[in-house]
């Protein structure tokens, strides 16, 4: 019996319409690379930790990077963390890793894993030295009553892939930190006027959103993220976006 050629392609040009007919999946959507967000709390909770998280998702989603979330700190093992390009700190607080997992975190870092730190993440951890160094600072109060202000930032480094669209001075509401040991190695981003509102503490040079190139990995933070609309925001999701991609080394 003769084969005809004819036929063949025939059958070729058939076989998508037999995967979509059986709703077979062939090939699954590649990602750029896979980030775990983080946002347990043993302090105080921030109410945008959802909208956060939603935020996160929907960069991931729209710039093809795959997001994992947990508030399991058993997830800090080498194996488990190996798996991330980047781990998300979203408005962390408190006491939540302990020995073991500290160090399978800086193991972590110190083989050149990323850290984006939100908000509540330089509330973190004040007992570990070697996190506050990453996170480039910790927590020092905020204005009260209110605590969510408007004011003026400054955009320092009208360059970098993360502010270059901002405009400059950005006007905008939000919770302002205060700091204290402030990592001297810090590559600041984003500045705030403190003669733009009342509350501020650290002078003529008060960080809000920075990076920071530390033991063998990159640290990248942002103060922002206090209320759920910041993260509606399409600025402020420019620039978290911007500042994911540069922890995870697939940008500049």
């Amino acid at each position: 019996m003769k084969f005809s050629m004819k036929y063949f392609f025939v059958f070729l040009l058939a076989i998508p319409f037999l995967f979509i007919e059986t709703g077979a999946t062939f090939v699954e959507k590649p990602t750029a690379f896979r980030v775990l967000v983080f946002s347990k709390t043993a302090g105080f909770r921030h109410e945008s930790i959802p909208n956060g998280l939603k935020a996160i998702k929907q960069l991931g989603d729209a710039n093809g990077f795959a997001v994992d979330a947990t508030e399991d700190a058993g997830f800090f093992t080498d194996e488990m963390l190996a798996k991330y390009q980047t781990v998300i700190f979203l408005s962390t607080t408190g006491d939540i890793l302990d020995d073991k997992q500290q160090a399978a975190f800086e193991k972590y870092i110190k083989g050149g894993g990323g850290f984006v730190g939100i908000h509540a993440a330089s509330d973190t951890e004040y007992d570990w030295p070697w996190y506050g160094k990453l996170v480039g600072g910790y927590f020092n109060g905020h204005p009260g009553n209110p605590n969510v202000r408007n004011a003026n930032m400054i955009i320092v480094d009208t360059k970098n892939a993360a502010t270059s669209f901002l405009p400059n001075p950005w006007n905008r509401n939000d919770e302002f930190y205060n700091f204290k040991d402030l990592n001297p190695s810090l590559k600041p981003l984003v500045t705030i006027d403190e003669k733009s509102y009342e509350g501020g503490t650290n002078g003529d040079f008060h960080p809000m959103s920075w990076y920071i190139e530390f033991d063998g990995g990159r640290s990248w933070y942002t103060n922002f993220g206090h209320t759920s609309e910041t993260f509606d925001e399409p600025l402020f999701r420019k620039h978290l976006l911007a500042g994911i991609q540069w922890a995870a080394n697939v940008k500049p």
